[in-house]
């Protein structure tokens, strides 16, 4: 009896954990003016309620299942991960949420009710369990990032990058289908823990289709470019699609699926490679940026990448750990640059120096962020990695290498940002107000969020360290982990504090280290995301068009001919028709009819109604009869 009503209570709470936000999200968007007063409030309180209701899903794990498609249907349930993961999103996004409060001003309802629905898309990708239901939250969270992204539709720049991130991302969910279809044909069946299952090739199209999807969301390369477009949209939007939630769901998928990518044989090395290539390059990128939003953003996809890496190594428990501590760095970053934007109306690095000593309590918040991101002990970042990089010297010492590099770029960019909003605001290079009327405050609701991230990025690196770890490893029904010796921890320790240092020394020893001068040809690639978008516009793009322009003209010059031609000659054969059918059948109908309409005028008059008219009319007839008869004879 107590398990029935443990389960009636589990199920209901998915359900309403999934449909409440988008219930609430849908009617906000359509409320228009009328919901623009309530609309902060009620979206704060659904996503406490969603919070509750995730815990609880958390403790009961329900497992959910409606018809969908015929053999697919649409499935939720909520094991170890995805509890972990939809505890994770929900309570970021309740912070978000309250941080907006204070940080949007006008259309209130719609941005609102946007990021409810997008909650309950991603609520929906983390506990899948069916393609179906995989590809029906990751095309609605697609779609509202767009939305959210493009939020101010009026500035066409933001739209574009909207535009750029969605059709990017889109591109690669096509893998998505790909997968779909290779479960059907190698009869795997469309739950995810059948991918494995599939047979020959289809196994490997299954892999490939994964992957590309994943590499897609996560941003990692070749398709990282899409999220420094991404940065047009508003700072909360940036805080929850880029730490917990979109960006995350790319590794959280792969992390998901490590047996279908250890099944191929291929794919695992091959996310390993590209994830610990990731966070080497877009560290770099990271580094040679002048903009906060952009660093952070090109951080992202570097910090993104240990967490494929550690797909790719079946480091299931340092993943997960490195998800959940970066979610609550990044976001916690991602902030604070929100509250200086809109206080200085700027986000470029010059402009902001001697921010943190001006607004004390977002500036400590953001340092131990970014002390986290540098991987400084005993803040959560460096054990996280750490517990991914052991994996990975396990399975090559080039990986742990690639990774190790990494790490020392995440402590320079992080540097990077310390030394510019802790020096003397006399140093400011660059005006205010470049991008937006400041106010010159931080709302104390703003605030209130930063100090919770804060905590976050401090301690939850005790998910990668004993004994937790080892608890972590048997929830998620995983063999205990290898864990750092002292030399792998204390040596990444001394590491970071070692590249803060030289950051620090570098950037106080040039007098003008945001000088903006042209930069050179040497670090230019690194400036511009590696120039994979002009790449992407030399390699697909253009093609693209220059394919789709010469079907255009095949179209018009042959397809368009030959359809006018037949319609020429259809028309012409009709002509013809009506002309034989006017003056050829008509006619002679016509004749015909005039014929009868005169024999029936003769035949008339002989009805005159006398007698002896009628007896010569017989005695005439007769005499005929008698004469052919005699002829016949």
């Amino acid at each position: 009896m107590i398990d029935a009503v443990r389960d009636v209570t589990g199920t209901t709470a998915l359900w309403l954990l999934v449909t409440l936000p988008a219930a609430v999200g849908a009617l906000l968007c359509l409320g228009g003016r009328g919901a623009e007063r309530g609309a902060a409030p009620v979206a704060v309180a659904t996503t406490a309620i969603g919070a509750v209701l995730a815990v609880d899903v958390a403790i009961l794990r329900p497992a959910v299942s409606a018809p969908f498609v015929a053999g697919a249907p649409f499935g939720l349930a909520v094991d170890t991960l995805s509890a972990i993961t939809v505890c994770l999103v929900v309570g970021v996004t309740l912070l978000v949420l309250v941080f907006s409060t204070g940080a949007i001003a006008s259309e209130r309802a719609r941005f609102h009710g946007l990021m409810l629905l997008f909650l309950a898309a991603v609520v929906v990708t983390a506990s899948a369990t069916t393609l179906p239901a995989l590809l029906l939250g990751w095309e609605v969270m697609g779609a509202t990032s767009y939305a959210l992204i493009g939020f101010s539709w009026r500035d066409r720049q933001r739209v574009a990058g909207g535009a750029t991130a969605f059709l990017t991302t889109r591109a690669a969910d096509l893998g998505l289908y790909a997968a779909a279809a290779a479960a059907v044909a190698g009869a795997s069946g469309m739950a995810l823990d059948r991918l494995p299952a599939a047979s020959g090739a289809w196994l490997h199209v299954a892999a490939a289709g994964v992957l590309v999807a994943a590499l897609g969301k996560a941003a990692q390369l070749p398709f990282s470019f899409w999220l420094s477009r991404a940065m047009e949209g508003p700072s909360p939007v940036s805080a929850l699609l880029h730490s917990a939630a979109m960006v995350a769901m790319g590794g959280y998928l792969l992390l998901r699926v490590g047996p279908l990518l250890e099944a191929s044989g291929w794919a695992a090395p091959a996310a390993a490679w590209i994830g610990a290539l990731t966070a080497l390059l877009l560290g770099a990128v990271a580094l040679a940026q002048r903009d906060l939003k952009q660093l952070l953003a090109a951080s992202t996809s570097a910090q993104l990448g240990f967490v494929v890496l550690a797909a790719g190594v079946s480091a299931l428990t340092g993943g997960t750990a490195h998800l959940v501590a970066h979610a609550a760095t990044k976001a916690l970053l991602f902030l604070a640059a929100g509250a200086w934007l809109g206080a200085l109306g700027t986000k470029a690095l010059p402009a902001l120096s001697g921010v943190a000593r001006r607004w004390p309590v977002v500036g400590v918040a953001a340092t131990v962020g970014a002390l986290a991101l540098a991987g400084v002990a005993p803040l959560s970042l460096w054990a996280t990695k750490d517990a991914v990089l052991v994996v990975a010297l396990e399975h090559s010492a080039a990986l742990y290498v690639v990774g190790l590099a990494a790490t020392a770029l995440a402590a320079a960019y992080a540097g990077k940002i310390l030394v510019v909003v802790w020096r003397s605001s006399a140093e400011a290079e660059e005006p205010l107000d470049t991008e937006e009327a400041g106010t010159r405050r931080v709302h104390r609701v703003q605030q209130a969020p930063l100090v919770v991230l804060a905590a976050g990025a401090a301690v939850l690196g005790v998910l990668a360290l004993p004994p937790v770890v080892e608890l972590l490893a048997h929830a998620l029904g995983q063999p205990p982990p290898p864990t750092g010796g002292p030399w792998e921890l204390g040596g990444s320790a001394v590491l970071a504090l070692v590249v803060l240092g030289l950051v620090r020394w570098a950037m106080r020893a040039r007098p003008a280290p945001f000088h903006p001068a042209p930069p050179r040809a040497a670090t230019r690639w690194a400036t511009s995301w590696l120039g994979l978008e002009a790449a992407t516009h030399a390699v697909v793009v253009r093609p693209a068009l220059a394919l789709s322009q010469w079907l255009a003209r095949l179209d018009d010059r042959v397809l368009d001919r030959a359809v006018t031609g037949v319609a020429r000659g259809a028309l012409a054969v009709g002509r013809g028709a009506a002309r034989v059918d006017v003056g050829g059948v008509d006619a002679a109908v016509e004749r015909l009819a005039g014929g009868v309409r005169r024999l029936g005028g003769y035949v008339r008059r002989l009805q005159t109604g006398e007698l002896h008219h009628y007896y010569l009319g017989a005695v005439a007839v007769l005499a005929a009869c008698v004469v052919l008869l005699v002829l016949v004879r």
